[in-house]
């Protein structure tokens, strides 16, 4: 008989985890509240994508002079049908995704799960009606949800989360985002671009404050925002806010992450905005799992759920996968995938452990930031020997050629043996760059192999030559 195993969330890990589990031979049953997808194909990676594809193009015809192109007229954005085009992106992927489920006979319940006993889910059904499901092995999926502010609860109209900015239906004159990490410098170039005016709040002293984004590369971000006009006001918090003639003002006092401060940094400051959009983190949907005390999971302080390097949770048969297991883990869409693909193998009977050592990440700013491996600081901290190297994007002819040089690649190696530990890359199509640079970081590569590898011209790709060559004292044009 097939081991029948239940999963609970359809995103990015639930519906990997389902099609992998169905290769292997087991019977499967896929469990979904909302959207299949999850957070990452309805709220997050592609929704956002494709608003940031729409402002590249905005950006290149606001500078399509430089290319010797004449454009008159005025150029505007119709925000209706750029929503319209995310939302058919979005159900393309999202048909995709049914039609992938279906071709592996993977059983899919629209409904809400909830836990009736140990080896018994129970569905209420979306369309009506309940239903009783059996496992022998339960991976759970839920994802997480925007984390709201004491005091600044989402409304959907003048304090938004992420879920409610990718549903406007038209540009604000002025927004303040709360939280300067990913999403928040994210969506930051994305209301810029297309319009509005930006102030971004951050607690701590610089943007994308993330121990695995270098220094550098914010100090580049934060000049690239600089040109553009985006404001942002470091080591500050929101203290409070407050409706005035159809507007929301804002109070904004000292970060109490801040030794130290100023007199004029004890100063509250003031602006009075359109919208505020509060991105300062997310919390985990277990809380709205009726019955999961009743499978003995561990949970930390916060409701994040503990897993092994095997998936494995406190419970027997009980696996946890993607953003339930919170930042102690790394909550990124391709992780969740990748963490799917260990548990469902080792619910169908392998014995694999999940790697987080050689994880990419990717922030669609602009420019675009990406990273993989261990910072400079990071290294130290482990007591290795590093040398840093750094070489422009503006060097590139191709980087020149289409106009955008901003930005550089520095590689962190060991002192000695030349080992790769990191790679952090800000400039055009980083996140394009960063996966030969992490098959550098996984299989050990030195800044001797990179550099003895040819790289075609002219491409961005050779960024990572010209730092692999300078890494090796054999600089070339860096």
């Amino acid at each position: 008989m097939a081991t029948r195993i239940a999963i609970l969330g359809a995103g990015p890990g639930g519906y990997v985890a389902a099609v992998r589990a169905a290769q292997r031979g087991a019977e499967v049953t896929l469990i979904e509240e909302d959207l299949p997808g999850g957070t990452c194909l309805n709220r997050g990676c592609i929704p956002t994508k494709v608003l940031v594809a729409t402002a590249d193009v905005l950006e290149k015809i606001n500078q399509a002079g430089t290319f010797g192109i004449n454009i008159e007229g005025q150029i505007s954005v119709d925000v209706a049908r750029l929503m319209e085009r995310k939302e058919k992106v979005v159900t393309d992927q999202r048909n995709g995704i049914l039609k992938l489920l279906k071709h592996h006979h993977i059983h899919y319940l629209k409904g809400s799960g909830y836990v009736k006993d140990k080896g018994l889910i129970g569905v209420k059904l979306a369309e009506g009606g309940k239903e009783q499901v059996n496992w022998d092995k339960l991976i759970l999926a839920t994802g997480s949800r925007p984390l709201e502010l004491k005091g600044m609860p989402f409304d959907g109209e003048k304090i938004l989360s992420s879920d409610h900015a990718l549903q406007l239906r038209e540009m604000p004159e002025s927004i303040l985002i709360v939280g300067g990490g990913v999403i928040g410098c994210e969506f930051a170039f994305i209301f810029s671009t297309l319009g509005s005016s930006v102030t971004i709040v951050e607690a701590l002293s610089r943007l994308l404050p993330l121990p695995s984004i270098d220094k550098d590369s914010s100090k580049v971000l934060q000049r690239e925002m600089k040109k553009r006009k985006i404001r942002f006001l470091l080591n500050r918090v929101v203290e409070d806010i407050s409706e005035s003639e159809g507007r929301v003002r804002v109070k904004i006092g000292p970060s109490p992450f801040l030794e130290n401060p100023s007199e004029k940094n004890k100063q509250p400051l003031f602006e009075t905005v359109d919208k505020v959009l509060v991105c300062v983190g997310r919390t985990p949907n277990t809380t709205n799992i009726k019955g999961f005390e009743l499978l003995g999971v561990n949970t930390d302080d916060k409701g994040w759920v503990t897993a092994n390097e095997r998936m494995e949770t406190s419970a027997p048969n009980v696996f946890a996968i993607g953003d339930l297991l919170g930042p102690s883990k790394i909550m990124l869409a391709h992780v969740a995938s990748t963490e799917a693909m260990v548990a469902a193998e080792n619910v169908a009977g392998g014995n694999r452990v999940m790697d987080y050592t050689a994880v990419p990440s990717a922030v669609f700013t602009c420019p675009e930031i990406a990273s993989v491996g261990l910072t400079e600081a990071q290294a130290m901290e482990e007591g290795c020997e590093v040398r840093c190297d750094t070489v422009l994007f503006r060097i590139l002819g191709k980087a020149q050629v289409i106009g955008e040089i901003a930005g550089h690649g520095k590689i962190v190696s060991e002192k000695g043996t030349g080992r790769i530990l990191g790679v952090h890359l800000i400039g055009p199509h980083a996140t394009d760059l960063i996966s030969e640079a992490t098959l550098a970081v996984r299989t050990g590569c030195t800044v001797k192999d990179l550099a003895g590898t040819i790289h075609p011209h002219p491409t961005l790709s050779e960024i990572m030559l010209e730092v692999a060559l300078k890494s090796a004292d054999m600089a070339l044009h860096g």
